[in-house]
């Protein structure tokens, strides 16, 4: 590979890096030509771009985009494929769901929230993560709760006001 068009593909995953600062690596090695596309489609599904590179391009566009201190790169040994999102957990779920599958892939680490982890060990973790559509979700579930709660104290205080209205209507006078 020349030079040149080392320095397009670092500049283009330096770039993805800045669009996507969150990214997961792992080691696809051993997958078929068949698996591996299956794995490319699974990955276009879910919005999830995958990216098989060498570990030397893939360092110098992390240096570029000041990863070097975070410790990413004691994970960049063997083949790596990179999985960029928008969306924390997805690619952990793929790489669980497939990976319980066909074998890999397996998580050699990853970069999410500004925080990293390394190992398969994390990927339970990294599953668990929620997405910044489900915690808006919870947070409109928690702030909704109490209102139902009220409309619904209020609805049934009516029907037990005008219950005891009615009661007290169809009782005869001397009694």
């Amino acid at each position: 590979m020349k030079k040149e068009e080392k320095k397009v593909i670092i500049d283009a995953l330096a770039e993805q890096l800045k669009q996507m600062p969150t990214f997961y690596l792992a080691d696809v090695s051993g997958l078929n030509a068949e698996n591996t596309s299956k794995l490319r489609r699974v990955c276009f599904e879910k919005k999830v771009k995958l990216v098989v590179v060498k570990n030397t391009l893939l360092k110098k566009a992390l240096e570029q985009n000041s990863f070097a201190e975070t410790g990413i790169f004691s994970v960049l040994e063997g083949s790596t494929a990179v999985m960029f999102t928008e969306t924390a957990n997805t690619p952990a779920k793929v790489i669980k769901e497939f990976g319980a599958q066909y074998g890999k892939p397996v998580l050699k680490g990853a970069y999410v929230q500004e925080s990293l982890y390394v190992g398969a060990a994390t990927l339970e973790a990294l599953v668990n993560i929620k997405s910044r559509e489900e915690l808006i979700g919870d947070v409109v579930g928690l702030l909704q709760s109490p209102v139902k709660r009220v409309i619904s104290a209020l609805q049934s205080g009516g029907n037990t006001i005008s219950g005891v209205v009615k009661t007290l209507s169809e009782r005869p006078e001397g009694k």
